[in-house]
């Protein structure tokens, strides 16, 4: 199977896009391939911090979760999605409609069942378990994607099969957000009533296409499939054994000799170095390539000094060679601006961010010539805080920008963060100096915009307050026409580039890798690793 082509990304995000705008996913029934029905499948997973969908955004935890339940909406799965486009479709609602610009009403499937466990034994899902969820979301204090529906005043069940959905502002987002499997997991009230919680395993009872049979921590989830699943037919699988494995090397050992069905790496993909070399050893593997729709930056305090002069921040970008590190760690991706380049129909390549694209052009001696115009001739010692949790890709990446801002004067202590407290903490704007991680995680461009820019948001991480910024970020979530909309985020990210609030590096490639039996399957960068598994089929 070949990758998708630029000129495919591009038409198909556009696609997506008008789509996601008029709303015209939510009118129509989704269909399903027939495929061949048993077998378990085997693929690298990972060990949740807890189970609670509303109380961490870590990633471990939203694709574990992502078997079990269901969201109101989601991003369409299998082979024929192009990969790179987050097209919305109907979930547990059957479909949607607007009938103002602060109004959203969801008519729900009829018959959906909850798992049969206690304490919901299979009872129907109605409106008040989506009135429960959201409320529960909206208000639940320590919320890290609050954000999200931020712009949500309340949410009302009509009736037993229709939810209502009341904003405070028009936001054009709604239906990208909901599709998101970020948090928005529909949730029973009678098993918060039980537990008090959603942390422990045993809460985790949802509508989606499999039970959680057994749960053994830093070791396995193993899940089997729920024969009341809504969509007709799937799972396909009999079953997944969601494995930790930890090592890369092992993974990778384990894919090559088909105990994983799918690549060992983020996303079933395989790392970029490892590429070329399995498909020399293994040329019978399946392999796609997908552009990141997500960004490597260096997070900087922009409230501390020497970070709240833009010409630090600017002498910082010049700093960085954004093409050695991906040569020398990464193998494959793109420089990247504020918004990564996998979404492409919304984002610009960095040589058209107009001013500010001079400022991505790696030039130790103008990053000297700004520090000394800012008062810092012989630089400044500062930190710059990774976790491990993002693998040692990572890590070695940000050792190769501790070294470059060391040409130009600036000592950055490199400090290792264990990645459950970098989310705590880190990752919530709680650090000094500079951290380097995941920045703007997006499926839409408001993703990448509102959070990590808006101020006194969690992800504010930078804690960035630009009123000019803050203005056009919010337009832009009013804005009904798509080509204007669009026409706005460009100069949105025109803007950024000029202001280095966060130093944007690059957006990653990846290589998705599954076995050949693995079948109506394609790889797309989102949490929703159990809508893939409940699609595709093992044809042994």
């Amino acid at each position: 199977m070949s990758g998708a082509t630029r000129r495919d990304l591009i038409k198909g995000g556009a696609a997506a896009g008008a789509a996601l705008a008029t709303g015209a996913f939510g009118s129509r029934r989704v269909t399903e391939a027939q495929g061949k029905r048993g077998g378990i499948l085997r693929v690298r997973g990972w060990d949740p911090p807890h189970f609670d969908p509303h109380q961490t955004r870590a990633f471990m935890t939203m694709g574990t979760l992502s078997l079990v339940y269901s969201k109101l909406l989601r991003h369409k799965v299998g082979a024929g999605v192009q990969s790179g486009t987050f097209a919305v479709e109907p979930d547990l609602a059957e479909r949607w409609e607007e009938p103002d610009e602060t109004t959203y009403v969801f008519h729900l499937r009829k018959g959906v069942r909850w798992h049969a466990k206690p304490p919901v034994n299979g009872r129907e899902l109605t409106a008040d378990d989506v009135k429960f969820t959201f409320t529960r979301f909206l208000t639940l204090k320590g919320n890290p994607e609050r954000q999200l529906l931020e712009s949500v005043d309340r949410v009302e069940a009509v009736d037993r099969y229709t939810v209502k959905f009341v904003l405070k502002e028009p936001y054009v987002w709604l239906p990208s957000k909901l599709a998101n499997a970020l948090c928005t997991y529909i949730v029973a009230p009678e098993v918060a009533e039980k537990y008090g919680d959603f942390k422990r395993p045993e809460s985790a009872i949802g509508t989606g296409p499999f039970t959680l049979e057994r749960y053994e921590p830093n070791v396995k989830a193993t899940f089997k499939r729920n024969p009341t699943y809504f969509r007709s037919g799937q799972p396909f699988v009999d079953g997944v054994d969601w494995m930790v494995v930890e090592d890369e090397s092992t993974g990778l050992a384990m894919y090559r000799t088909a105990q994983l069905d799918a690549g060992p790496g983020a996303w079933w993909a395989v790392r970029q170095p490892d590429v070329d070399p399995l498909k020399k050893s293994h040329p019978n593997l399946m392999f796609q390539d997908v552009l990141g729709n997500m960004v490597h930056a260096i997070s900087l305090r922009n409230d501390q000094a020497p970070f709240t002069d833009v010409r630090v921040r600017r002498a910082i970008s010049r700093a960085v060679d954004r093409q050695a590190i991906i040569d020398a760690v990464w193998v494959r991706g793109e420089p990247s601006g504020p918004l990564s380049r996998g979404l492409r129909d919304w984002s610009l390549p960095v040589d058209q961010l107009g001013e500010g694209a001079k400022y991505y052009k790696y030039d130790p001696r103008e990053a000297r010539r700004l520090l000394a115009e800012a008062g810092h001739p012989n630089g400044f010692k500062t930190q710059l805080i990774v976790t491990p949790g993002y693998g040692s890709d990572f890590v070695d990446s940000a050792q190769l920008v501790v070294r470059q801002l060391k040409e130009v004067g600036i000592q950055a202590e490199l400090k290792l963060q264990e990645y459950g407290a970098y989310q705590a903490t880190t990752i919530q704007g709680k650090f000094d100096g500079m951290s380097m991680g995941l920045f703007a995680v997006a499926w839409d461009p408001d993703d990448a915009l509102y959070g990590p820019y808006a101020p006194e948001q969690p992800r504010n991480r930078g804690h960035i307050v630009d009123p000019k910024l803050t203005a056009m970020i919010k337009e832009q979530r009013r804005v009904r026409d798509v080509e204007a909309r669009k026409k706005l985020i460009f100069d949105i990210q025109r803007y950024m580039a000029e202001q280095q609030h966060y130093v944007c590096l690059l957006a990653p490639m990846f290589t998705g890798s599954w076995q050949p039996y693995v079948k109506n399957y394609a790889p797309n960068l989102t949490f929703d690793y159990g809508g893939r598994a409940a699609a595709l089929w093992l044809d042994k």
